[in-house]
């Protein structure tokens, strides 16, 4: 497995790393846990180096799957957690107030198994506390070492720039994919300015992009997807364009539609780490069979011609999700 530097930073990772939410959070019923143990080792076995989780996700179960799954390797590999997203009564709450984020790392290392985060998001930024009040405690807790880098998530680029003026970023984790482009308008050029790395969740459009989700596509309540407006039937008949065209891609290639939509995003910047997720074995095989995929300036320019011309339906998230983005 080929490695990537994050930004301008020494935190050096495996080119595609491995989303867990899914494991256990998000795509509906959680799986098996010695299952999804097995399958990060698998990982592992495979080069994968960089492993991405958060409190929220199961609330604390799946940071026990990874913890559980990675506790021999300390220091070999890297972990991503996130704070800042409290269950309260059933819902998602936004809390980044300095208490909340102590009471957060010390349940995250205990969970994790180790004595230091290698990389600590804020989950998606509380507009109740100031970004430098955040970046301070952050600060506080990397000279405590607690913390080894620290990141944001779905921010806005000013917020990005006044965090990074307290303590530098090593990265920013947004979704990205062919799907959803917008990232490319404001956020990728500030990275760059700035010398962070970028994380892209969702690289395959939460699924979409492997062309194995039709119309009649059913989602159960426990999968995110059932209310995000992109995979109303609709939408996703409007989108099937968007397949085709990766497809026609993938057969030129030899290569899976899933592999040309991350080997898509590995081309656009070499500070660019995509962590798609998987319960399968498989489906990890296939998406880290992208990293030896070289799309040329050519092929790109093909790609991201035939892109431009077609319009995807459906926003990404409901609106209740949506107002917390790019804050």
């Amino acid at each position: 497995m080929k490695k990537r530097k994050l930004g301008k930073t020494e935190l050096e990772v495996s080119s595609i790393g491995l989303g867990c939410m899914g494991m256990s959070h998000g795509y509906g019923p959680a799986s098996d846990k010695q299952e999804m143990i097995a399958l990060i080792h698998k990982a592992l076995d495979r080069g994968v180096t960089f492993f991405d989780t958060a409190e929220v996700y199961g609330l604390f179960v799946n940071e026990e799957l990874v913890g559980d799954a990675l506790a021999p390797l300390k220091g070999k590999v890297v972990i991503a957690t996130k704070f800042g997203i409290q269950m309260i009564n059933g819902k998602q709450m936004l809390d980044s107030k300095p208490e909340r984020i102590r009471q957060s790392i010390e349940g995250s290392l205990k969970r994790l198994k180790v004595d230091t985060i290698d990389l600590y998001y804020q989950h998606r930024v509380d507009p109740s506390v100031p970004i430098e009040e955040v970046a301070g405690v952050i600060q506080d807790l990397i000279k405590e070492g607690k913390i080894k880098h620290w990141g944001l998530s779905e921010a806005g680029v000013e917020t990005i720039r006044r965090a990074h003026s307290v303590h530098p970023l090593t990265a920013v984790q947004s979704e990205y994919s062919m799907m959803w482009r917008s990232p490319e308008d404001d956020l990728l050029p500030t990275l760059e300015e700035l010398g962070i790395g970028f994380v892209p969740f969702s690289p395959l459009g939460k699924g979409f992009l492997t062309g194995t989700i039709k119309k009649d596509a059913r989602f159960g309540s426990s999968d995110f997807r059932s209310i995000v407006p992109r995979f109303k039937p609709e939408n996703i008949e409007a989108n099937q364009v968007l397949v085709d065209l990766i497809n026609k891609f993938a057969v030129e290639k030899d290569a899976t539609p899933a592999q040309i939509a991350l080997a898509w995003v590995l081309a656009q910047k070499p500070w660019i780490v995509p962590i798609p997720g998987t319960r399968k074995l498989e489906r990890l095989e296939e998406n880290l069979g992208a990293a030896d995929i070289e799309l040329s300036r050519e092929e790109l320019k093909d790609l991201n011609d035939a892109l431009s011309k077609i319009e995807i339906s459906g926003d990404r998230y409901p609106a209740e999700y949506a107002n917390r983005v790019g804050k």
